[in-house]
């Protein structure tokens, strides 16, 4: 059974920085390409980041967020972060992470806000 499991969200200020993981079990981690999608009140889920399922594989940053966060991962520890810095207020959403393959973490709430 594939579970991800999403921490690290909270309340920041804006300009403010924040780390959220996902700790992935019961799959194979390294095979799969991770993202992190992100789903504001009101608003249709969205691409985050992404990051490929090799070493040689470069990030993918939606415009939104290009230059203000960066995506990785530990193979080891089985684990996807989204660093989060300069946080906008338009950035305050549910964040998610997920293999690609149907499974989803069950999100973080991420509030930007002085």
């Amino acid at each position: 059974q594939v579970q991800l499991v999403v921490s690290g969200g909270g309340l920041v200020q804006p300009g403010g920085s924040l780390r959220i993981s996902c700790p992935a079990s019961g799959l194979s981690f390294s095979w799969f390409a991770m993202s992190w999608y992100r789903q504001a009140p009101g608003k249709e889920r969205e691409l985050v980041a992404r990051i490929g399922n090799t070493r040689s594989s470069r990030p993918d940053y939606s415009a939104a967020v290009k230059g203000r966060f960066t995506i990785s991962r530990d193979n080891v520890k089985n684990t996807v972060y989204l660093q989060m810095t300069s946080l906008k207020p338009e950035d305050t959403a549910v964040y998610y992470c997920t293999n690609g393959a149907g499974d989803w973490g069950q999100g973080t709430q991420v509030t930007v806000s002085s």
